[in-house]
């Protein structure tokens, strides 16, 4: 034995997520290999996840799994179970955070803007019209923008999309008003607000291929908006991981209308308690922005690892 602190990367796994928790996943294996302090394992989530653990015994698991099982709460009880130090949010935390309508409730009541809406199932959404247009159609409990669609003025129907018999996606859907204006997001590390990126898609909007491809959009940081809205970004967002009971590193994603006055145009998205970490990330950018290189980043969140969060 090397003595050496071993940790499991724990990627991939089966949700639409896949592709990118790969990406990540490789990432920050890579960077933890570089630093010369750990034993590394590279692990492909599969359903006997349990027994794969059990038979490495890692120290720490380094969570960079995007979707289900590892970001609603599901991996983080198993670890619990194996007693397995973990990073990121813990069980209810991710649970709450990955259902967007439960998470908009807890949000609104901790004083974070968020957009209104109503839940109804796809089909019920592909239907009609639920709100005036232009609206947003997106799942209840998915990330990285995918199953999300726009519904411009000109559509005279909803996204007959949403009725193919292979959705995959869920039953239910979440129906918002759109919100014109810049996209923004904020990391926050433990419980400091990092700093906020205006993302600016180089397609029609801040979609999959936007996140992912390289070229996809550009990360302007510091984002250009005026002072009290930048750091009131950052409040809200530590507001937000708080209020969701979020350890680690988080994201808040953001709207802002900078038609209204002062902070009144702010509204919160979501949060999502398993940020990507590949090369195009946001986090990553605003941890080198604050000072912490990509590596000491994913030290940091190795260290940070525990049982109970």
């Amino acid at each position: 034995m090397s003595g050496k602190k071993h940790v499991a990367v724990l990627m991939g796994g089966w949700s639409a997520e896949r592709e990118v928790s790969l990406w990540s996943g490789k990432a920050c294996a890579d960077a933890l290999d570089s630093l010369g302090v750990y034993r590394v394992s590279r692990v492909d989530v599969t359903r006997d996840i349990a027994f794969t653990l059990r038979d490495l015994k890692p120290d720490v698991a380094l969570n960079i799994l995007h979707g289900r099982p590892g970001e609603d709460g599901t991996l983080q009880g198993m670890l619990e179970i194996l007693g397995i130090p973990y990073s990121h949010s813990g069980v209810l935390a991710s649970a709450l955070a990955i259902q967007k309508d439960i998470a908009k409730s807890v949000l609104r009541a901790a004083g974070v803007p968020v957009p209104g809406g109503l839940v109804a199932t796809r089909m019920e959404a592909a239907r009609r019209h639920l709100i005036a247009v232009p609206y947003v159609i997106k799942p209840v409990a998915e990330g990285s923008s995918v199953g999300v669609f726009i519904v411009r003025e000109d559509m005279t129907h909803p996204p007959q999309e949403l009725t193919r018999p292979d959705w995959p996606f869920g039953e239910m859907v979440l129906v918002e008003p759109y919100i014109p204006g810049k996209e923004l997001t904020c990391g926050v590390m433990g419980d400091e607000a990092l700093g906020v990126i205006e993302i600016v898609p180089t397609t029609k909007f801040y979609d999959y291929e936007s996140k992912y491809a390289p070229g996809g959009s550009k990360h302007l940081l510091p984002a250009p908006i005026p002072p009290q809205v930048y750091e009131e970004v950052r409040r809200l967002s530590v507001a937000a991981h708080k209020a969701l009971g979020c350890r680690g590193v988080s994201r808040a994603d953001f709207r802002y209308d900078d038609s209204l006055e002062g902070t009144k145009g702010l509204v919160c998205l979501e949060v999502n308690t398993q940020p990507g970490m590949a090369q195009t990330s946001l986090v990553p950018d605003l941890a080198v922005h604050a000072g912490r290189p990509f590596p000491e980043l994913v030290r940091w969140m190795v260290e940070d690892a525990s049982l109970g969060r």
